[in-house]
């Protein structure tokens, strides 16, 4: 389907992109992969399909990948090889074909005037890196990133070098116990004047939405979770909804505000 086609019945461009750079350590379940850029016009928060033309027929479906940047020479995205997909996906090498298609969902809503807390557990932390490249006034965000590999299997640098960063790594319950008093301290005292950011699994994503009803702070929260079409078609990423309605994150997300959605 071409621009126009896609364009017209409101669909996403589908477009066939090339592998520029992938990287990794050996052993490490953590890459990078650079693709030759689609021109998209997108903001922190979407999301994308990605699927290798090498695959063939294994696995079938696409897998969706949050965009960490986007410009005129590539499109960046971070990954852990954890299922059959993403463990292929190690296998890529400049030059191999790749069929994309977005940018898709909601992304954050933004503004550069108010303070910012993003919150992110694990991969949650690759929105946040296009969102600091594109962010002017950085003295305005702070984050908070629970994880639990070593500093150096995620993006994390850069965000630390730009804004102010805490990082609190996850081995045992006394970890996650003070992760959750240092975010439950922080939310608070954002809920008064400023906005907050989160992404991460679904536990993760429960602490900072229980805070959220808590302390009546403004709370936008970006889901992770399994897609096969990222349009809306397969009904494969339905939540439940704070109305007994059913929401689909792939359309309706993957970012909502903390009191749309239920989580438990």
């Amino acid at each position: 389907m071409s621009r126009q086609d896609s364009e017209e019945w409101g669909l996403p461009a589908v477009s066939r992109q090339e592998v520029l750079e992938v990287t990794g350590a050996e052993h490490d379940p953590f890459y990078r992969l650079h693709l030759t850029s689609p021109g998209w016009t997108w903001s922190p928060g979407q999301f994308f399909m990605f699927r290798a033309e090498k695959w063939g027929l294994d696995p079938l479906c696409a897998r969706p990948f949050s965009i960490a940047d986007q410009d005129g020479q590539s499109l960046s995205l971070y990954w852990q090889a954890v299922g059959r997909a993403t463990r292929r996906m190690t296998d890529l090498e400049p030059g191999d074909a790749v069929t994309v298609w977005g940018p898709l969902g909601r992304g954050f809503d933004l503004c550069e005037d108010t303070p910012t807390l993003m919150l992110a557990g694990g991969m949650g932390l690759v929105p946040f890196i296009g969102l600091i490249r594109r962010q002017k006034k950085v003295q305005n965000l702070e984050l908070i990133f629970g994880h639990r590999y070593g500093l150096e299997c995620y993006p994390y640098v850069e965000i630390a070098e730009r804004v102010l960063t805490w990082s609190l790594q996850d081995t045992c319950q006394a970890d996650l116990d003070k992760l959750v008093r240092a975010m439950s301290i922080k939310i608070e005292g954002y809920s008064k004047d400023g906005r907050i950011l989160a992404c991460g699994p679904r536990p993760f994503l429960r602490v900072v939405q229980e805070q959220a009803l808590k302390t009546g702070a403004r709370v936008q929260l970006s889901l992770e979770t399994h897609m096969a079409c990222g349009i809306g078609a397969c009904l494969g990423c339905a939540i439940p909804g704070k109305d007994g309605g059913m929401l689909q994150v792939c359309r309706d997300g993957p970012v909502f505000e903390a009191g749309e959605i239920v989580l438990d």
